[in-house]
């Protein structure tokens, strides 16, 4: 009677899924300040020049679809990173739901009313693109790693 072998995790695994979860364990404490509404955290994480108060107005204005979007994006890829460090084939589905709630909830931000200080420069301005572009390559990198047969 044969079993099958275990195969061994490559270390690349561990060294994204890793990198990974600590990325979107930003993005979901990020995410419950915010809707906590924890002043401090939201003072510390607005532009200059701009009032907390204006940056919540916007947030909480965002139509539903969009803040759904939000939080679709962020824990799926929390659950996503999670998947890919068990090895587990559903971190492709949970990494597409992300993108999918990126999609939604970027689309009202680049489609909708400005969010302030998006016109300034730094991180606020290039950000989404960053979270979309690391969104991609995790989908990406976990299904390259379901063809090779290292999630099951």
């Amino acid at each position: 009677m044969a079993t099958a072998a275990q195969t061994r995790t490559p270390t690349h695994l561990w060294i994204v899924g890793v990198l990974s979860l600590l990325w979107n364990c930003f993005g979901s404490y990020d995410y419950l300040m915010t809707r906590m509404r924890n002043m401090d955290y939201l003072a510390g994480m607005t532009p200059p020049g701009i009032d907390v108060d204006t940056m919540l107005a916007y947030l909480e204005g965002m139509p539903l679809y969009a803040q759904i979007g939000w939080g679709l994006g962020v824990w799926a890829a929390l659950v996503g990173s999670i998947l890919l460090l068990m090895r587990k084939r559903l971190a492709i589905w949970a990494f597409g739901l992300s993108l999918f709630g990126m999609v939604l909830s970027f689309g009202y931000m680049f489609l909708g009313p400005q969010m302030p200080g998006a016109d300034q420069a730094g991180a606020m301005k290039y950000m989404p693109l960053i979270i979309v572009i690391l969104g991609i390559a995790q989908f990406a990198y976990a299904r390259a790693a379901e063809k090779k047969g290292l999630l099951h």
